[in-house]
């Protein structure tokens, strides 16, 4: 039998609803996961909190936590409950209460974050990218400078880049190791800029992720994003994590391979979003391994990210399962 001394560990860096997907799949099978998560939110229940009590946002961190939970399906729905009826409460979650309440017993916001996992079973290690309060900043291409994650794309306006406030903020102790530890390293699915970029642009994540010796894969976004990465191709995704970053540092990228339906293509257009697509020859250029696989559900006329689909693709990865037939390289 495995013990957990053996499992392949496996680092995911990211926020919003695409990491908390791909940990659902994760969970699932014998890895060592430790989940980095962004707290450069500020809307909703998560931005009143920060503002209110001067914490940093629980919002992105309490949907990892409750994908990675193991608890009683009841106490985990209890911890994702949303009031409604309230005039005080209303548009919080009772996660987000409770991680608010833990911090100022313990006058620790990682603190609160591991003494709750504790409490909630967690199926592996969930980290604050900072441990601080943090804005989000974005410089469009016209020179307008944006200040707060949420209201960056709201501007409709092409980024040419994001930036942290402080930009000195430091990230833990933990976070470092767990990179150093690495076997590997997943970036994304997720909002380019306000999701996966702000955990990057902490430095000291940035310089452990430059000299980990792990395999590092990026995830690709099945659908561009208005506001963000509107008309983006897959190897702009790409570029735009090398030019924060200051240099290449990914291995491989994972795409979808199945054509999105027309109808699907139609709803999105609503939105102001498309398809990326996938440039072979700029992505080949840009000396990666490129995979495609069926990584994706169509439910109606949404299309997201299969957990388990993902996560089994990504546990022959991260154990050095994949053949060379697994490998569908574009040519």
């Amino acid at each position: 039998m495995e013990s957990k001394l053996d499992r392949k560990r496996v680092v995911i860096i990211g926020g919003g609803t695409g990491l908390s997907t791909l940990l659902r799949g994760l969970k699932m099978f014998p890895l060592d996961l430790t989940a980095i998560v962004t707290v450069a939110d500020d809307g909703g229940s998560s931005g009143r909190l920060r503002d209110d009590l001067d914490i940093p946002p629980p919002g992105d961190i309490r949907n990892v936590m409750a994908a990675l939970s193991d608890a009683e399906p009841l106490v985990a729905e209890m911890f994702q409950y949303r009031f409604k009826q309230s005039l005080d409460l209303d548009g919080h979650s009772l996660g987000n209460l409770m991680l608010a309440a833990l911090t100022e017993i313990t006058g620790d916001f990682s603190t609160a974050v591991r003494e709750m996992s504790r409490v909630l079973n967690v199926n592996g290690t969930v980290l604050p990218a900072a441990n601080q309060l943090v804005t989000l900043l974005a410089e469009l291409e016209d020179g307008t400078t944006v200040r707060g994650e949420s209201k960056i794309p709201a501007y409709l306006q092409p980024i040419k880049r994001v930036f942290l406030e402080p930009d000195d903020v430091q990230t833990l102790p933990d976070t470092i190791k767990a990179i150093h530890r690495a076997d590997t390293i997943i970036v994304g699915p997720g909002s380019l800029y306000t999701s996966i970029l702000p955990n990057l642009l902490v430095k000291d994540i940035k310089k452990a992720l430059l000299a980990s010796k792990a395999k590092k894969i990026y995830i690709c976004n099945l659908m561009t994003q208005a506001g963000e990465t509107y008309k983006y191709t897959a190897s702009d995704h790409v570029k735009a994590l090398y030019d924060h970053i200051g240099e290449p540092f990914l291995d491989a990228i994972l795409l979808h391979k199945e054509h999105v339906p027309p109808v699907v293509v139609e709803r999105y257009k609503k939105e102001k979003a498309r398809p990326v697509k996938y440039d072979a020859d700029q992505l080949k250029e840009m000396g990666l391994e490129v995979y495609r696989e069926d990584i994706a559900n169509i439910l109606g006329e949404t299309i997201r990210h299969e957990p388990i689909k993902v996560a089994e693709w990504l546990f022959e990865y991260a154990g050095g399962l994949l053949d060379e037939e697994s490998r569908h390289m574009f040519f």
